[in-house]
């Protein structure tokens, strides 16, 4: 009897070391205390400045197409994020105003839109294929809320030929985003 206890205690052991190794690990926090949101970056990703637009823009030091940012834009006041629309409404606005606006040469296909709810607060997640002028690919992911009369835009983007590695790693991210 204690040797099938003992191997059913080392079958659960194994299984819950194999199974869960944590979906955030080897990824670093960064909290914007002034603007009121956090999330996950990956290890190895480092801040850079860029033009203004986005609050904070990270990227991978080795594939440096790989990236996340934040953009903070104001919507009017009172404005909540089901007054934008249902996810797929919100997410073929953003596709036409910032993934791929007018005159940018950029096609955006949203690929996938669904609602989550965390602390109270409803977050639109987005997921879209993108074609370049240069005919490349990339793949973009956002989550998008609206917090304090602010409409918050995170976005998780890689080249499509990286996509398969990276998108587990990418998904944890936009999942990690949060506003306070």
């Amino acid at each position: 009897m204690w040797k099938q206890i003992a191997a059913l205690l080392l079958v659960v052991i194994a299984c819950g070391l194999t199974n869960c190794a944590s979906l955030t690990a080897g990824l670093k926090s960064y909290v914007d205390s002034i603007d009121g949101y956090k999330f996950l970056y990956p290890n190895g990703w480092v801040q850079v400045k860029v033009a203004p637009g986005a609050d904070v823009v990270f990227h991978d030091l080795i594939e440096v197409t790989e990236n996340v940012s934040v953009v903070i834009n104001p919507v009017p006041e009172g404005k909540s994020l089901k007054e934008l629309g249902t996810p797929s409404e919100a997410g073929y606005k953003l596709s036409k105003s910032a993934i791929a606006p007018p005159n940018s040469g950029r096609k955006a296909e949203l690929i996938d839109a669904a609602k989550r709810e965390v602390g109270g607060k409803n977050y639109y997640l987005l997921e879209y294929l993108v074609k370049l002028p240069n005919n490349q690919e990339r793949h973009n992911l956002a989550s998008i809320t609206v917090n304090r009369g602010k409409l918050y835009t995170f976005n998780a983007s890689a080249p499509e030929k990286q996509w398969t590695k990276v998108q587990k790693l990418l998904e944890s991210v936009i999942n990690s985003f949060s506003v306070y």
